[in-house]
């Protein structure tokens, strides 16, 4: 293993070299290792803390990302760091037709972001928020609206599943509908996989009377419902 050619005080074989070349041997390693990586000395943890190996790490993986000015819009571009992990969740976690769009990633994380407050703002402004973003890029109307329920959904799937969940879960059910032009309204492939969360992965945190409220909220929207949200 890597870390064991270097000891807490950096004296290793692999500590004694310069930091070009240690940030070109980090970052050629598999990305899950990067956290028992960063931990190996002080030194590591702040290469790990900068700009520098992120930015290599980007043009190695993602040549083509390249360094881009800012872009209009709410959601801003952030450092190497968010660079990557934005660019990390286009290629891996939100389908975009195989291609790797930052922006795509950026705007997933702003939206988990956003949905794991304390307080969540209503979705309707979160969803606006996100079309405008995409607008402002030199998406249309009907791109901006598929890639962002592309985004809710693949948000959706990838929250933890614990009790602060199944709260925002009955939330997003439970709000009303908005009834705003396109691509400004909600899209029923969304609300569909709240309601399949809520019945699916969450259904032992209901209790009776929430549970027959929730399924009377998904009567009331898609007909015929799944057998597999019946029964509690």
């Amino acid at each position: 293993c890597l870390c064991t050619l270097m000891t807490d005080r950096g004296d290793g074989p692999i500590g004694s070299l310069p930091e070009h070349l240690l940030v070109e041997i980090l970052t050629r390693l598999p990305t899950h290792e990067w956290v028992q990586i960063s931990c190996v000395s002080k030194h590591w943890a702040s290469m790990f803390r900068g700009e520098y190996l992120w930015q290599t790490a980007i043009a190695r993986k993602w040549p083509s990302a390249g360094f881009r000015k800012r872009w209009p819009g709410p959601i801003p571009r952030g450092s190497a760091r968010r660079r990557f992990q934005a660019l990390y969740v286009s290629e891996n976690l939100v389908p975009s037709g195989g291609e790797i769009d930052e922006l795509v990633g950026h705007t997933y994380l702003y939206l988990k972001e956003q949905l794991e407050r304390v307080a969540v703002p209503p979705s309707s402004i979160l969803h606006g928020t996100i079309i405008d973003q995409f607008i402002a890029c030199g998406r249309t109307g009907e791109k901006a609206h598929e890639l962002a329920s592309n985004i809710w959904i693949a948000v959706i799937d990838n929250l933890e599943e614990n009790q602060q969940t199944f709260m925002l879960l009955k939330h997003l059910a439970q709000e009303g509908d908005f009834f705003l032009p396109f691509p400004y309204s909600r899209s029923y492939k969304v609300l569909w996989r709240v309601f399949d969360k809520l019945f699916t992965d969450f259904r032992d945190c209901f209790n009776g009377a929430d549970y027959h409220e929730a399924l009377a909220g998904a009567k009331s929207r898609f007909q015929p419902v799944p057998s597999s949200w019946l029964g509690h």
